[in-house]
């Protein structure tokens, strides 16, 4: 469903709802209540229910009569009403846990009377809380979800069972709706297969693959996968159009002044292709000295940046409202940042199985050459950053956001000490994984060290020890037989 609706289209809900043969645990009537209190508690029991019904969306009307769905109108402005001091809109959205996407849309009716309909997203991975106090529909009364054990057993059962990418995108579209709004064509390219001559045989493609599945109504409901990977445009769809991906090139290595910033809004597998490429073009160029020419290399791997951002598409957590992959370009260094903490400690990215919380996209991304194969990738990046002779990367963690940071071309003179450590351990991470040791020989190639200076490497080698990030293999080995392995290991 369209994140802004048109007049057309809200009269049609409107019409489409009042003819209910009655209130229901996903709709709610009222004539001119506008408590803000209640309509926070409202929001939080609407979320939940529609999740446990398979709804995309609940919605509270005003302006129609609760008994006999008869449109009487409304006085209830949300645009102007306030609550304690505070735009009314603003308030319920602090007060309510984890954040979903709501909307009130005012307009006249068909009769010419004023109405209100607010649009509330299902609840997607964990109860709706509103002020702390999580609410449920029973029937078409409010009750709070403690209250009704069974209740709270089934919504629990309901995001366990159903994952992010086979909750619905759209509840009973046309099959011409459907195909208005995935580019379809792109399917069929980056998989390989032959674009069907008929609708049918392009719908049965891609409900095979999940994309889209039918209703109980015999009409079609597009999945988030299928949204999120093909989508003609993310804003499309209500709860999707803040997931697109933020690039913003900033001047200097500071946020101070902004370049440029664009919003993605095409699905990602349509629009990965040209996001790295322009990446690319906005990225300034090292040069490289030979010995009989001068080449300018890229600033940084074109493997790395495709691998780091789909991580960041692939690893994201959807139950994160409001906030989407962003990548982040300065003089010096890029962040690619998504929503979520990682599923391992960042500090075993390297050998860690792949872990991660969107199974099916992390599937279908390598199907379509999008990324390499699963679990290989962050060994890739360190990879090309060693054989670019780059700073080791940085993978941070914060409460809500997992961050990479890529940085440009460094001499080893002009590493810290840290970005020294921090590229010992990688190097060693990676030797091992490969089922070898690092030693002095191994890191005096990563770091582009002539021999003569191996006691340069030995002291690098020395901190990492200290600062318990690296061990000897074995400690009774001489001095110019020892070899290192990762602190976890």
């Amino acid at each position: 469903m369209p994140i802004e609706l048109n007049l057309a289209q809200l009269q049609a809900l409107l019409r489409e709802l009042c003819h209910l043969p009655n209130e229901t645990e996903w709709v709610e009537f009222k004539h001119n209540n506008a408590d803000a209190p209640m309509i926070g508690e409202y929001i939080s029991a609407l979320a939940n229910s529609a999740a446990l019904l398979g709804k995309q969306a609940a919605y509270m009307v005003w302006g129609v009569d609760d008994s006999t769905q008869a449109i009487i109108g409304t006085e209830f402005t949300p645009a102007s009403s306030r609550h304690k001091q505070q735009e009314l809109e603003s308030w319920l959205l602090q007060k309510t846990a984890p954040k979903i996407h709501f909307q009130f849309y005012a307009f006249n009716s068909v009769n010419l009377l004023p109405v209100v309909i607010l649009e509330v997203q299902a609840a997607t991975h964990s109860p709706v809380q509103f002020d702390g106090v999580e609410y449920i529909r029973v029937g078409s009364y409010k009750k709070k979800l403690r209250e009704f054990a069974e209740k709270e057993r089934a919504l629990w059962r309901v995001f366990d069972k159903t994952p992010f990418e086979q909750q619905a995108a759209t509840e009973n579209s046309s099959a011409e709706e459907v195909l208005q709004l995935l580019d379809y064509p792109a399917y069929f390219d980056l998989t390989q297969q032959p674009l069907p001559e008929g609708r049918d045989g392009i719908m049965a493609a891609l409900q095979a693959d999940r994309l889209i599945s039918k209703t109980d109504s015999g009409l079609w409901q597009i999945a988030n996968l299928g949204a999120i990977l093909f989508a003609k445009k993310l804003q499309n769809f209500q709860h999707l159009g803040r997931k697109a991906v933020r690039l913003i090139l900033y001047r200097g290595n500071s946020r101070v002044a902004t370049v440029r910033e664009l919003e993605g809004n095409k699905g990602y597998a349509v629009g990965f292709e040209a996001l790295i490429d322009y990446i690319k073009t906005l990225l300034p160029a090292n040069e490289e000295i030979g010995k009989a020419f001068r080449k300018e290399v890229p600033m940084y791997p074109e493997l790395a940046i495709r691998e780091l951002v789909a991580n960041a598409i692939i690893h994201q957590d959807f139950s994160i409202t409001g906030t989407g992959p962003m990548i982040e370009l300065f003089d010096s260094r890029m962040e690619i940042t998504n929503p979520g903490v990682p599923l391992v400690d960042a500090d075993r990215f390297i050998d860690s199985p792949p872990q991660s919380r969107n199974e099916m996209l992390a599937s279908f991304m390598p199907r379509i050459n999008i990324c390499e194969e699963r679990g290989t990738g962050i060994d890739k990046v360190i990879f090309q950053t060693e054989l670019y002779q780059l700073p080791a990367p940085i993978f941070e963690v914060t409460d809500r956001h997992t961050r990479t940071v890529l940085f440009g071309h460094k001499a080893f003179a002009e590493m810290d000490k840290e970005d020294r450590i921090r590229a010992c351990y990688q190097h060693c991470c990676l030797r091992y994984v490969n089922r070898e040791h690092m030693n002095n020989a191994s890191l005096r190639e990563r770091f582009g060290i002539e021999s003569k200076n191996s006691a340069m490497v030995s002291r690098v080698i020395k901190d990492a020890v200290n600062a318990g990030l690296v061990k000897p293999y074995d400690a009774e080995a001489g001095t110019k037989a020892m070899r290192y392995v990762p602190h976890w290991c």
